[in-house]
């Protein structure tokens, strides 16, 4: 449901691919670990830029009433419009070249690589909020959504990432809810090359 990201090619062809304004990070580096609770590119209002991935839901509260104690890292598709918790959030797109998951047992987990076949980048929905915290802190934050799995994933973990087509990151967007939702649905089959991750510093940021 990723656990975590990569994003090695050149930023400029994501810029293009979304006929975006970089905003400045078009000089990243190329990462082969995003972790949660790192900056990651969004792609946002026409531009890129930096996010930190996971909401801190400060100020934000369940359906009861109660404070959201948890950062929230991955949202769900099916309630992320209903919880009360996420009033307010905006929605952004997640531009990444894959993501991993584990299987296994603690201590012997296998570590797997998913990203597209054709090598093309992965647009994930995701919605954004914006803390402001002490001595006028602003950062602004970013959780995925997720949704059931396609049956090429469905033996690694049982969620994966809402990952849009090219053309339905307009409506996304800026869509009426009502509009919106058909478009949480998994990925179709047979799109994505699923290997096991070899060579990954998991220790580097």
């Amino acid at each position: 449901m990723p656990g975590r990201f990569f994003l090695t090619r050149p930023l400029r062809d994501v810029a293009s691919a979304l006929m975006a304004d970089g905003l400045g990070v078009l000089a990243e580096p190329a990462r082969a670990n995003i972790a949660p609770g790192q900056e990651i590119v969004v792609y946002e209002a026409g531009v890129l830029k930096r996010m930190r991935w996971g909401i801190l839901p400060v100020a934000r509260v369940n359906a009861r009433g109660r404070p959201v104690m948890e950062t929230i890292v991955n949202a769900r598709s099916e309630t992320v419009f209903q919880k009360s918790a996420f009033e307010g959030v905006r929605r952004c797109v997640v531009p990444v070249d894959g993501w991993y998951e584990w299987t296994g047992e603690a201590r012997k987990k296998t570590a797997w690589r998913i990203a597209r076949k054709d090598g093309g980048v992965l647009f994930f929905a995701a919605i954004a909020d914006t803390w402001h915290g002490p001595g006028g802190i602003v950062v602004d934050q970013v959780a995925p959504l997720t949704c059931e799995p396609n049956d090429d994933l469905r033996a690694i973990h049982h969620r994966m990432g809402v990952i849009l087509a090219p053309d339905d990151i307009e409506l996304w967007l800026n869509g009426a809810v009502e509009d919106v939702m058909p478009l949480m649905r998994p990925l179709g089959e047979g799109l994505l090359a699923i290997g096991p991750a070899e060579d990954v510093d998991w220790s580097a940021p």
